[in-house]
């Protein structure tokens, strides 16, 4: 997001001065419209009669978080123009507006916010390259507020005092302009007159520190009181980084650092600043971001000595509301004299103005806000001011930290010197606060959080501070706990879905690698920043790093370097979330190498000269990292790894989730290996029923296609094969066993090499397949029923061959002559695994030059699209049209021919075998 301020003067027109609008639709806010014909110049078209005298412009990526972030730009920046009675209703549209832009148009907005003397205009554009630009005649239909779209719309006709819609090629722009309630003309705000030992003290004069940072955080101007205060004369700062003086963060309500704090509108609050004698003297500043008359931003700051802020500071506003009460006599409510009216409706927003005014009641330096967790065991930071951003959101900390009261967050508390109490408050550790003070939030009697307020200096507070923070305390419990409750209803419904839509996408794969993908990619980002599963192929191997994945792609190589110079975690079947440091560990590592790389120091000869880790992955990798165990059938096979970036914790509500996701995982994770491992198997086995390979038969062309049905995981029944009996004879077969899987691969083979041991021993073509027949009935319950077509072929010199077949219950061989013609080459007899007695006789068959014999099994005949099937006749007509073709076309052709026939997948098993005798060549 780019931000610029622009106070006073005559507006400048950010776009290009030659891109007009085409058309503009204009309403008041009685919902009456009219439509300009002629163009305008844009500067005059938006501000009417009025004068703009300040605006602020931001941009916004087409993501979903972008509206959150407009939203708190358009308060920010009304809020510091002294416009808080309209903030509410700014901030309503422009999230209305902005969220058609990114989310629905799928657009970056540009969002601009113009001053006037009469109240503010907001415009919100996108770049939809498919906007139809409106007919001037055509009416605007805003349609029903039940539907998803059109609501911004209606909006702007509710709440604005005028509103209309800007087109160009390129945009389409939304404004709307609210008016300013009418307020007396003058004073801004005033308090009353007080005798002089109760004003603020200072030291003698008051000097007002005046900096001017440019846009890259440079110091541009330095004023005298800024020597007098730090110690430096102008010309030692001048161009330095602000960054290299500032000590910061205290931050009043942001997680922001101080380069961010230099690009919005406006900030007020306190850090600190290094002088020349190397003491930190602690300011309150105000920034005011502005822009020259060449466009070129920069940020003034007025700093003040912190106990002189009342200097700078903005007096709280009172609101309207609880002036007219006052005066009316009518208690106000204590709760919203302490929160503010109106009171923020969602948790965070009511969490973060908690803390600011706690801190602000007690003139704190810092304020925190920890939430319970359902066990009442841990605290869970959810809001601070004033404290450095890697102990803001979400650490954890023990109810009870230690021994005696200091050590409890169930009672009220005051620490005149942490020094002296090491470990109280650990939030505190190394931040530098003293004294603190810090009060339960109870509800019934549950503790539900903590609350405190802690200052830089020993000895601040006393028990009086601390009654007036429980009595704060009390009055915000009760909302505390009602939005806290509502937050984890919508988190919990929110889990639910997504646990619903994670278990379908699991459950619709089978394939090892896909599931691993979807393990990471579901998690990432909705619960970590990274994500690394670990898998363990069984109890003696160790943990494998299988797959990686990081929110941004660029990451990805970087941190699997790192992991894998991290041992693995180990391979407890706790159930539950544990916190596994190596890999915070090894990037705070990785990081000090490189930075000392960078300053030329050096680096240990044991450092990798392979792909570096870099400062960026050593950040995206330096957060908390949780391990979760993945446990199927009471079995580990494997872990999943949960990150985030340096500085960042988890919530106990995600880790919640991811426990449940990982049992998922695991099961959907075993499920794939044992799936892989049967289909591994049966393929394996389907491989060792049919012959290796086909022998090359001299004067005779031979083809064989093979199709297997299902999804590879079941042995067929469908076999073949070829095979040399002695000088100049050959066998072949083509069979098919009823049903598939294991029995019916037993038979299969039995068949295959019973066949070839019968035949090379001398038998003829019946007494083979009556001794195969013994043998598969000898089986008993194993045994299956065998449709069989074996025959013996012995090629001629004359280019002829004769073949002898027997056709055991299996569709019948048909012959194809050079003249077009077919018919079959056998007659049907008993099919075997049947009758113990069988009587079985062999035909012989002479394939002349340019015949072809072909063999099926009944996967082609029986091809079934409905109610109709290919059948021997429709298998007759497509061989018919095969003359003149080698036994290879034949094959492919009838392959094709049946595949055509339907449009579903076979539902059978599928062998063609063709020969062809093609005659004798001439030189």
């Amino acid at each position: 997001m780019t931000t610029g301020l622009h106070p006073g003067g005559p507006p400048r027109d950010p776009r290009p001065t030659e891109t007009q609008p085409l058309q503009r639709q204009e309403r008041d806010g009685r919902g009456s419209s009219h439509a300009s014909p002629h163009v305008l110049p844009h500067v005059e078209n938006r501000t009417r009669s009025s004068v703009i005298t300040a605006r602020a412009a931001a941009s916004f990526e087409p993501v979903g978080r972008s509206v959150a972030t407009a939203r708190s730009f358009v308060r920010d920046t009304l809020q510091g123009w002294g416009f808080a009675d309209i903030v509410d209703d700014a901030v309503v549209l422009t999230s209305e507006l902005v969220t058609n832009a990114v989310v629905h148009a799928g657009t970056s907005a540009d969002v601009l916010c113009l001053r006037t003397d009469d109240g503010v205009r907001i415009e919100v554009a996108d770049r939809y390259p498919e906007r139809e630009i409106p007919l001037q005649t055509t009416s605007v239909n805003m349609g029903s507020p039940d539907r998803e779209g059109g609501r911004g719309l209606q909006l702007c006709a509710a709440l604005a005092g005028r509103w209309g819609v800007d087109y160009t090629p390129t945009h389409k722009q939304v404004w709307f302009h609210l008016d300013l309630p009418e307020r007396p003309v003058g004073t801004r705000t005033a308090g009353p007159s007080l005798p002089a030992d109760l004003l603020p003290l200072a030291d003698g004069r008051v000097r007002v520190a005046v900096v001017q940072i440019d846009r890259t955080g440079s110091i541009g101007a330095w004023n005298e009181d800024a020597e007098e205060l730090f110690g430096y004369a102008a010309e030692q700062v001048t161009g330095k980084p602000l960054t290299d003086l500032a000590a910061w963060p205290h931050t009043p309500g942001t997680s922001t650092g101080i380069a961010e704090a230099l690009q919005l509108s406006r900030w007020e609050g306190s850090y600190g600043i290094r002088g020349a004698n190397g003491r930190v003297t602690p300011v309150y500043a105000s920034h005011l971001r502005v822009r020259d008359t060449h466009g070129e931003p920069s940020t003034v700051c007025l700093l003040v000595r912190e106990h002189e802020r009342a200097v700078l500071q903005t007096p709280v506003r009172v609101p309207a509301s609880d002036t007219t009460a006052a005066s009316d006599g009518q208690p106000t409510d204590p709760f919203e004299v302490f929160i503010g009216s109106p009171a923020p409706d969602d948790l965070d927003g009511l969490l973060q103005r908690t803390v600011e005014r706690a801190r602000d009641m007690l003139d704190g330096d810092s304020a925190f806000l920890l939430l319970a967790t359902d066990d009442e065991t841990e605290l869970e930071v959810r809001a601070s001011t004033g404290l450095p951003s890697a102990r803001q959101r979400f650490a954890r900390v023990p109810v009870e930290a230690g021994p005696g009261r200091y050590g409890s967050a169930r009672m009220p508390s005051v620490h005149d010197d942490l020094t002296a109490v090491p470990g109280a408050v650990p939030l505190l550790s190394g931040t530098g606060m003293r004294s603190v003070v810090t009060v339960p939030l109870k509800v019934e009697g549950r503790l539900t959080g903590s609350l405190g307020v802690a200052a830089e200096a020993p000895g601040r507070y006393s028990n009086e501070e601390a009654l007036r923070l429980q009595f704060a305390a009390d009055r915000i419990a009760l909302a505390v706990e009602s939005a806290r409750l509502g937050e984890l209803e919508r988190l919990r419904r929110g889990s639910l879905s997504f646990l619903v839509e994670a278990s379908d996408l699991l459950a619709g794969t089978l394939d090892r690698d896909q599931t691993l993908a979807l393990m990471a990619q579901m998690t990432i980002p909705t619960l970590a920043t990274w994500c690394a599963v670990y898998t363990i192929a069984d109890q003696a191997s160790e943990p494998y790093l299988s797959y990686v994945l990081h929110e941004d792609e660029e990451r990805i190589d970087g941190i699997k370097a790192l992991l894998s110079k991290v041992p693995p975690p180990d391979p407890i079947p706790t159930p539950g979330a544990r916190v596994w440091s190596a890999p915070a560990e090894a990037a705070h590592q990785a990081a000090l190498r490189t930075s000392m790389r960078s300053l030329g120091l050096g680096e240990p000869a044991t450092v990798s000269s392979g792909i570096g880790t870099t400062l960026a992955t050593a950040a995206a990798v330096g957060g908390e990292t949780v391990v979760l165990p993945l446990v199927a059938r009471n079995r580990v096979i494997g872990m999943l790894a949960l990150g985030k970036p340096t500085d960042e914790h988890f919530r106990q509500e995600s880790l919640e989730l991811a426990e449940d996701l990982s049992r998922r995982a695991a099961l959907a994770l075993d499920n794939a290996r044992l799936y892989s491992e049967r289909t591994a198997i049966s393929q394996s086995l389907q491989r060792s029923l049919l012959p290796p390979e086909l022998p090359e038969v001299e004067g005779v062309e031979v083809e064989v296609i093979y199709r297997a049905a299902g999804e590879g995981n079941e042995v067929g029944g469908d076999f073949y094969d070829l095979f040399p009996i002695r000088d100049g004879a050959y066998g072949f077969a083509i069979g098919d066993v009823c049903g598939t899987g294991p029995e019916a691969a037993a038979v299969t083979g039995l068949a295959r090499h019973a066949l070839r041991l019968l035949a090379r021993e001398g038998f003829g073509g019946p007494a083979v397949l009556e001794r195969l027949n013994s043998a598969i009935i000898d089986e008993g319950a194993r045994s299956r029923f065998l449709t069989l077509l074996y025959g013996e072929l012995w090629p001629q010199e004359d280019g002829s061959a004769i073949l002898k077949v027997v056709c055991a219950g299996h569709p019948l061989p048909l012959r194809l002559r050079q003249d077009g013609s077919v018919e079959p080459a056998a007659e049907p007899q008993p099919l075997l695994g049947v009758m113990e007695d069988l009587e079985l006789y062999e035909q012989t068959v002479t394939l002349d030059p340019g015949d072809v014999l072909l063999c099926v099994t009944d996967g082609v005949t029986e091809r079934r699209e409905g109610t109709r099937m290919l059948g021997d006749d429709g298998l007759t007509d497509v061989l018919t049209t095969c003359t003149g073709l080698t036994a290879g076309a034949v094959a492919a052709r009838i392959m094709r021919a049946v595949e055509r026939f339907a449009s579903d997948a076979p539902s059978d098993d599928m062998a063609i075998l063709a020969m062809r005798v093609p005659g004798l060549h001439k030189d």
